[in-house]
């Protein structure tokens, strides 16, 4: 009987269990997902997604939100383990994309997929995708402001825009490296 509730207490409830199917299904087929493919998945009811997000439109953007955390995580992991020079921190980024980006189920930035996918500007997603670029860039800037590079914010602009365009062509051009690529050019602006 005390086994029993163990296990019972143990297993994800239903908030848990949409973020879950949520964040694994809007990678592999999109934010525009259906509703009903969702709820199969983390086997809830229609009731839970309400109850818990208000609607389909408050789970993408908690899912986004979930996933913007883990990413700066990674993100944060790489810099700090590249040692304490600001160069070989930021291109430890590039390092870190390489290894996303060449992995077998890797889709593309989830980020830019929903910004493209979701036409409504007023999408609670949107908010969560500029607050995440706005995060990754300012984990950056400081790393490049140590470099005493001229125009420090310009040159982070850079790198985010090599960021992102190697997440992008990662997913277009599943055969290419493009952060090895992006890498190369993230040296010759950081000197």
């Amino acid at each position: 009987m005390w086994h029993s509730f163990l296990v019972a207490r143990t297993q994800p409830g239903p908030r848990e269990r949409l973020l879950t199917a949520a964040q694994q299904l809007s990678y592999q087929q999109g934010v525009n997902v259906g509703v009903d493919a969702l709820l199969s998945a983390a086997n809830v009811a229609r009731r839970s997604l309400y109850e818990h997000f208000g609607g389909k439109d408050g789970l993408i953007a908690e899912v986004l939100r979930r996933a913007a955390a883990e990413d700066l995580d990674r993100y944060r992991s790489a810099i700090a383990a590249a040692g304490d020079d600001p160069r070989k921190r930021l291109l430890a980024v590039f390092d870190m994309l390489d290894e996303v980006v060449s992995a077998p189920d890797f889709r593309g930035c989830r980020y830019l997929s929903a910004d493209l996918a979701l036409a409504d500007p007023a999408h609670p997603a949107h908010a969560v995708t500029r607050e995440y670029r706005q995060a990754l860039h300012e984990l950056l800037a400081p790393e490049v402001k140590r470099l005493g590079l001229p125009r420090p914010a310009h040159v982070t602009d850079q790198l985010m825009l090599l960021i992102e365009g190697t997440l992008a062509t990662g997913a277009a051009r599943h055969t290419s490296r493009p952060a090895r690529d992006a890498r190369e050019l993230a040296q010759g602006i950081l000197g």
